[in-house]
């Protein structure tokens, strides 16, 4: 029982915040662009279709985490250990997420108007 209000909290409290988190930073890019526009709209292109498979993969693990760690506190049954290994990896794949689109960028401050 504990093992499982472990495993709801955890998907609560770091996967769903992850989740939207990295909805808003799909599309924010930073680093060098090309002078090439094409090649510019591949790599964006291949960077969002990455981002939004790794935002689906959290999405599926964290709603087969929720679901298995529920129907088990509900029904009173043990929780496959399967589920377990989707829980640490669904964690590790948040954290991915915040780490490197998710997270806000700060704004550069102004450059002082020159005097």
């Amino acid at each position: 029982m504990v093992l499982e209000l472990i495993m709801v909290a955890g998907v609560v409290v770091v996967a769903l915040p992850a989740l939207w988190l990295g909805i808003r930073g799909l599309t924010s890019r930073t680093g060098h662009f090309s002078s090439d526009a094409g090649a510019d709209r591949r790599s964006l292109a291949l960077l969002v279709t990455a981002r939004s498979l790794l935002l689906l993969l959290v999405l599926a693990l964290s709603a087969v985490t929720l679901v298995s760690a529920v129907g088990a506190m509900v029904r009173d049954l043990e929780l496959p250990s399967l589920v377990l290994v989707f829980f640490v990896l669904d964690l590790l794949l948040a954290t991915l997420v915040v780490l490197t689109f998710g997270r806000r960028r700060p704004r550069r401050p102004a450059t002082p108007a020159a005097r």
